[in-house]
Parts: structure tokens; C-alpha cells; sequence
């Protein structure tokens, strides 16, 4: 008599116990326990009767991507699933953070390449799972984050004729991926594993591996591979008669302005020596913004929509760009002049429009190469008119943030969180008119970090964003600027950032609509429609749910409130009521 184990909920059917052949069964029976069809059985041999003896594809994957240095899996185990959630439970290298919604996995793998330039993982089961994920990946395609998206499939045999659960996955995450297979075959393992990876890196995006769910539990062992020698060095550059090119180009600007975008992120200290030497002012993009500190005299705030009135006067102004990792996004606005660009995407030299010349490579290589060939130039008449825009929009953000208008003005929320939050905070930006103000009125210093879906402009990335960051930073301050509306698409993953102890600070810019559009609508020429929210109270959903709430509607509050959420050991919400109005 034999046994034959269902593939997808591992129930054994034993001939003996049962007293009929599993032959013999009709065609219309199904798995008692999970209800899949007989086709979804395997027969059991010695080798295979008990799934959990010996190492599995599923732990093999796992062991391969820890080797790799993969150390957190984000989120929901499901019936497809099974075999790789209990394979990173063994891993002991890997850890499991479970959340309540897959949309957030996948903002926090996203948001944890951003802020590390490496890999973080996430899970979802078949169908649903894989369809939630599809919000947060495309954040990191978009974003050139990388990622790496594992998904449960239906077991091999119930592929294609329409069972619970399934869909063309693979086709789904094709347009979202620069890497995107299925691994349907024992042998595939480490090789998928080690290409998803790879790609990831080197291609800064999303890869995925589905998983059906009948693989996830054959027996299978074999050697895992290294990451030693698989990997390519980086640090490379144009050659010196480009750079000499480019050095020439901007020794004949008289009115240099230099753009930092996220591609030259880390790079403050080298972009300052640049600026000095030529006597140019730093204008960054919004995802850049603090690259260096935004006190500094050469530097001289964002340009675009969320920028400041000195940047883009600069800007017009200017002679010659020198535009350093930028994708020249819409929202970033910058203008057809005379340009060196520095990018390591060949795709990204001359995107929007020619360039003088455009410079192939790593920042980290190329800026210190360009300083070297660039003259000295001290152009005193410049650096005074760069020192007075400055002084003008200083003067501006300070009479914006008055002390006492009520509803409390979002300038003066700006002013005192830029006030106490400490100097090497990771702040977590959500998407949103908190954006905005926090785009033109918080002044970040080089020892800051800020996280923030850039390109695809998602709400609901502000707290996914935080618990990343808190991950990863343990011993820093993190802190979350979110709208009403942005953090109520997430917030039940506030109960995720208390299970595992996260002491994340939110500051929500309550003003119970959806503000920016209420304001797009009334650039437009529409009357305000759809964007009021209903009043709910933030703190009391925190002190309920274990955390810590404050409630803030005075503006004599809102500085103690700050000074309590962020001494707090405990996932805090500051709930602060503010104005939807701008300017009024």
C-alpha cells in the first residue's frame, strides 16, 4: 500500500488507513484539507514521505540570498508561502518582519534600498499577495532601489486552468522587473537566486522569483555560492581627456550652477570642494534635498515646484549647469542650458536635452576628477548676489512661520521640528502637502537622512518609510512627516511598528483633507470637490493600540509636544490639527 502527499497543504493519503487505492478514487475528489484535485498528490517515497527531513528548495533560496547578504524579509505568510516562511525561520541570519499589508513590504524593501543601496526581500503568496505588492515595487523601479520580490505560486500541476488564488504572475511583474523568472525546477535554485540578486544591484530595480508551491517543498541540497568574485567593481570613470573637456567648459562659465540629485547622495563633502573652487552655488533636487547642509552659504535650497525663489533664480540666471545624478523629473524643472553632466546610467546623459558634455560614471570617482582639472576662480561680485538671494528667502520662510496663527500655520510645524530634531536624524517623508512644506521650509543638515518615494509620488509611503529606516538605524532618531490623508492608507501597520518595537516618531499635519489636491483644484480653476476627510483623532488610535498619542491644537503646544514624542521609547503619533489654507 502506498502514501501520496498533496503538494500544496502537505496532507498524506494512506492507502492502508484509508482502505482504497488512491487510483481508485473518482476524479472529483479533492484534498480534504485544502480542497486542491487529486493531480495536486505526489506519490511518497522513503526519500521524500517526510517533508521535513533533510534541507529543501526553499532553504537552499534563503541560504542562497543570506549569503548575499539579504538579512530582512518583509511580509504576510500564506498557504503559498509555507515552505519559504519556515525556510528564513531557520535561517538565523535572516529576519522575518511580518506586517499587515503587502503594499507596506514592499514600501519598507524599497525604502530600505534606498537608504542602504542593498537588497531587502519581500514575500507575497500567490494572487492577492503578489497583486499588493505592486504599489511599493514599482516605488523601487521607478526609484532605482533595489529589491527583491519572492512569490508563492500555485503548485505546478494546477497551473492553467484558472485555480484559487491564480494568476499570470509572471506577465504581472514583467513591466515592474529588470529581472523576472520562475523557478519550476530544483537546479534552478542557486543560479536564479544569485542572477535575481545580481540584477538588483547592478540594474538598481526589482527582481522576482515566483515560486510554485509544490517546488518550495522538494528535497534538494547543494553548494551555495559566494558573493566573493561575482560582483564588478563600481568605482569607475571617464577618461581624463573627457574630464579635461568638461574642466574646460566650466572654467569659461562666469555663472556656474551646480545640481545635485540622488545619485550624488553621500557626496557632500566632495561637492563643497567643487563649489569652492569655482565659486558656485548648490541647488539639489527635491530627493537630494540635505546632501549638504542647507545652512551652508553655497547652498542654496531645491529647485522646482518644492524649491526655493534663490534656486531658481540661480537657475535662470546661469550660464553653465552642472548637473550631477539627476533624472530630470518634471518636478525638478530644469531648464535647456549649457550642461556637463555627470551620471552613471548612460540612459540618464542627455535625457531631456544635448548636453556640452556628459560624463560616464560613478560621482564618487568623477567629482574629486573634475575638481582636480577645474581653476580656481573666486567670483566675489557672484558669491555676494548668492549670499543676498539667500538672505531674502530666509527672511521669507521666517515671516511665514508665525508663532500664533490658529490653526497652527505648517511654516511654524517646519520651524520647530527643524528646531529639535536631532542633527543625524532619518527622517521618513510621506507624499502630500506635508511634502510640500517640508520641501521648502525644513533646513536639513549633511548628517540627515530623508527617505521618500520620489518618482512614483505615492502616498502612504511615510510609515512603511520609518520602520525601514528604524531597521536599519537602530541607534538614530526616526521620524515620519505624514498628512492625514497619506497616513491613513497605511496606518493599521502602526500595530506592526509596536510588535516589533520601533520607536518611530509620527507627526501628522492633520488638516482633515486632501490638501495639495484641494489646492490643485483651485490652481485649475475647479471648485473643491472630494477633498475633505473625516475628523478623526490620530492620538487616541495610538494610545489605544499600545503606543504613545499627543494631541496638538494650540500652537503654544506644539514645542513640548515635539520635545515629549521625541524622548518617547515607544512608537508615538503627534497629532497636530493645521491649516489647509497656504497663504491666507
Amino acid at each position: 500500500m502506498a502514501k501520496y502527499r498533496c503538494t500544496v497543504c502537505n496532507y498524506v493519503y494512506d492507502e492502508e488507513k484509508e482502505g482504497k487505492k488512491f487510483s481508485d478514487l473518482p476524479k472529483e475528489w479533492v484534498c480534504p484539507v485544502c480542497g486542491v484535485p487529486k493531480t495536486a498528490f505526489v506519490l511518497l517515497t522513503e526519500k521524500s514521505e517526510d517533508p521535513k527531513k533533510g534541507r529543501t528548495v526553499s532553504e537552499v533560496l534563503i541560504d542562497q540570498i543570506s549569503e548575499w547578504g539579504v538579512t530582512y524579509v518583509f511580509g504576510v505568510p500564506g498557504t503559498s508561502t509555507l515552505g519559504v516562511v519556515d525556510a528564513v525561520r531557520k535561517n538565523s541570519k535572516m529576519k522575518y518582519i511580518q506586517v499587515r499589508h503587502e503594499q507596506v513590504a514592499a514600501f519598507m524593501a524599497s525604502a530600505y534600498g534606498k537608504l542602504t543601496g542593498h537588497v531587502a526581500a519581500v514575500l507575497g503568496v500567490s494572487g492577492p499577495g503578489a497583486t499588493n505588492l505592486a504599489t511599493g515595487l514599482y516605488d523601487a523601479n521607478l526609484d532605482h532601489s533595489p529589491v527583491l520580490a519572492l512569490t508563492g505560486l500555485v503548485a505546478r500541476q494546477l497551473i492553467g486552468p484558472g485555480s484559487i488564488q491564480e494568476i499570470d504572475q509572471y506577465s504581472f511583474f514583467e513591466p515592474i522587473c529588470v529581472y523576472n523568472k520562475i523557478l519550476m525546477a530544483e537546479d534552478q535554485t542557486t543560479m536564479l537566486a544569485t542572477l535575481a540578486l545580481k540584477h538588483a544591484l547592478l540594474d538598481r530595480g526589482v527582481s522576482h522569483i515566483g515560486i510554485p508551491n509544490d517546488v518550495q517543498k522538494l528535497p534538494y541540497d547543494t553548494q551555495i555560492q559566494p558573493l566573493e568574485g561575482r560582483m564588478p567593481n563600481l568605482a569607475f570613470g571617464a577618461e581624463d581627456a573627457l574630464i579635461e573637456r568638461a574642466a574646460h567648459t566650466v572654467d569659461q562659465a562666469e555663472r556656474p550652477v551646480i545640481i545635485a540629485g540622488f545619485g550624488a547622495a553621500g557626496q557632500g563633502t566632495k561637492l563643497l570642494k567643487l563649489a569652492e573652487k569655482i565659486s558656485a552655488p548648490i541647488v539639489t533636487t527635491f530627493r537630494a534635498k540635505g546632501v549638504i547642509d542647507e545652512d551652508n552659504p553655497l547652498s542654496v535650497g531645491s529647485h522646482g515646484g518644492m524649491g526655493s525663489t534663490t534656486s531658481a533664480e540661480l537657475v535662470r540666471k546661469a550660464d553653465l549647469l552642472v548637473v550631477i545624478g539627476s533624472s530630470f523629473s518634471e518636478m525638478t524643472q530644469l531648464p535647456e542650458k549649457k550642461t556637463v553632466q555627470i551620471d552613471i546610467n548612460m540612459k540618464m546623459i542627455a535625457k531631456t536635452y544635448p548636453v556640452e558634455v556628459g560624463l560616464l560614471g560613478n560621482s564618487v570617482v568623477l567629482i574629486p576628477k573634475l575638481t582636480e582639472k577645474v581653476q580656481q576662480k573666486q567670483n566675489t561680485a557672484y558669491l555676494s548676489e548668492i549670499a543676498r538671494l539667500k538672505q531674502e528667502w530666509t527672511q521669507q520662510l521666517q515671516r511665514e512661520a508665525d508663532a500664533t496663527a490658529k490653526p497652527i500655520r505648517p511654516p511654524y510645524i517646519m520651524k520647530v521640528l527643524n528646531e529639535k530634531v536631532a542633527y543625524d536624524a532619518v527622517i521618513s517623508l510621506d507624499v502630500g502637502e506635508n511634502c510640500w512644506w517640508f520641501g521648502r521650509n525644513f533646513s536639513m543638515k549633511k548628517t540627515q537622512k530623508m527617505v521618500m518615494s520620489g518618482q512614483l509620488a505615492s502616498m502612504g509611503f511615510g510609515l512603511p518609510g520609518a520602520m525601514a529606516a528604524a531597521l536599519v538605524y537602530p541607534n538614530r532618531q526616526i521620524v515620519c512627516i505624514t498628512g492625514d490623508g497619506g497616513f491613513t492608507m497605511v496606518m493599521g501597520d502602526f500595530l506592526t511598528a509596536l510588535k516589533y518595537q520601533l520607536p518611530i516618531k509620527i507627526f501628522i499635519m492633520n488638516n482633515k483633507r486632501l490638501g495639495m489636491i484641494m489646492q490643485e483644484q483651485k490652481v485649475e480653476g475647479y471648485p473643491s470637490a472630494q477633498t475633505d476627510l473625516y475628523d478623526f483623532n490620530f492620538a487616541d488610535f495610538a494610545e489605544h493600540a499600545g503606543g504613545v498619542g499627543i494631541k496638538v491644537t494650540e500652537p503654544s503646544q506644539l514645542g513640548a509636544a515635539v520635545d515629549r514624542a521625541l524622548s518617547s521609547n515607544k512608537a508615538t503619533i503627534v497629532d497636530i490639527d493645521t491649516d489647509p489654507r497656504r497663504f491666507l
